[in-house]
């Protein structure tokens, strides 16, 4: 692998940079405490090619990869992991770019980039999280049309999706459980469709999350995901192997934006007549910080060069997803201890940066399941 990025990259990411740095500070604050996302700055995102890079050219995007997917989320994390989540308004596009028909790919692919359609994909529910095997949401064949019931949990964009692709039971009767479930998608304006915001949660509070219900919303088979039912399962497991990394990446760039500011107040920040930076305490909790983040950004940047080279290795993944999102959770906690006091003021959004933190060791498979994941591929599945 090489570790330097082409300079198309570079120009990407210093582009991310100064587009997050120039917009994100003056919605930031307002967004998290009114628990809304930012559809204006959506918008621009949208219009200046950050939002589904990974979107094939003849679907709308500009057909680059997941490496420089991840480096705009990084950069946008890097200022307010919140304002951020307009990446993840193509969340689960890699769905309809993998298995879907032609004709799914040219109907809902073009509006994600530009601006005109939101959507997410609904698996998790109120009683099976991690266990995706669990999921009781039905669709049921009705002459020419699916007819859908359950609830899902959890889910990002919910409640200002355009359209979710749903994990569904299709296969009842189905002895191998990994054969049970399709992927549908559903366009949220169908009769029977309803989302409600989930507030109050502890970070990321730009982002949309919602409850899901599902009462007989119908579809047309054509909406399956995929040639034939049952495949469900497996499509997921190959789109989390890309969404997960994007996910890695959200703790790497709140890491290093919570290390810059670390950086900052030890230069300005006087104690005992010296610099805080000037104490080998502080020093070595730099030190630590800052190598924790760049052996996260190597598992991320590593595993996602391999995806785009057609490589995927679901442990190396698993590992950046656990070890990024526990090293985020670690990185803001020294940042919170240096700033003291002031780390635990909204005013200074330090303590914003250590409720965003958390998200990550649990969405998308928790740190547990990554682990599992990692000695299942070590061991190897007996």
């Amino acid at each position: 692998m090489n570790f330097e990025l082409t300079n198309e990259q570079m120009d990407i990411k210093k582009a991310a940079r100064e587009f997050a740095e120039g917009m994100f500070p003056e919605v930031a604050e307002e967004c998290d405490v009114n628990e809304t996302f930012p559809k204006a700055l959506w918008k621009k995102a949208c219009d200046l090619g950050f939002v589904g890079v990974f979107i094939d050219e003849a679907y709308g995007g500009p057909g680059l990869g997941l490496m420089e997917n991840i480096l705009i989320m990084e950069e946008f994390c890097r200022v307010d992991a919140g304002c951020a989540s307009v990446v993840l308004t193509t969340l689960g596009a890699e769905f309809i770019l993998l298995y879907g028909r032609e004709e799914q790919k040219k109907k809902y692919l073009p509006g994600l980039t530009r601006g005109e359609a939101i959507m997410g994909m609904a698996i998790t529910e109120p009683d099976a999280g991690s266990d995706v095997s669990s999921v009781s949401t039905v669709a049921r064949r009705v002459n020419d049309r699916y007819v859908i019931n359950g609830n899902k949990m959890f889910i990002t964009n919910g409640s200002i999706a355009d359209f979710l692709i749903i994990l569904c039971v299709t296969n009842e009767n189905e002895k191998v459980r990994s054969r049970r479930h399709s992927a549908i998608l559903v366009e949220t304006n169908r009769k029977g469709f309803e989302a409600n915001q989930l507030k109050r949660k502890l970070g990321m509070r730009a982002s949309d999350t919602a409850e899901i219900h599902f009462s007989d919303v119908e579809v047309p088979l054509e909406n399956l995901i995929g040639e034939a039912e049952g495949e469900g399962f497996y499509q997921l497991m190959a789109v989390f192997n890309r969404s997960r990394v994007t996910v890695a990446t959200i703790s790497v760039g709140v890491a290093q934006g919570g290390l810059e500011k670390a950086i900052s107040y030890s230069k300005q920040r006087k104690q005992f007549g010296s610099p805080l930076g000037s104490f080998q305490g502080i020093q070595f909790k730099l030190a630590d910080m800052a190598s924790w983040i760049e052996a996260s950004r190597a598992l991320c940047y590593k595993a996602a060069w391999m995806v785009d080279h057609g490589k995927i290795d679901p442990k190396l993944i698993s590992m950046a997803k656990w070890f990024a999102g526990e090293v985020g959770v670690k990185v803001i906690d020294e940042v919170v201890q240096i700033h003291g006091g002031y780390g635990y003021l909204g005013e200074y959004g330090i303590e914003r940066l250590y409720r965003n933190a958390k998200l990550a060791e649990i969405v998308e498979g928790t740190k547990e399941i990554e682990k599992l994941i990692i000695a299942r591929e070590l061991l190897g599945r007996t």
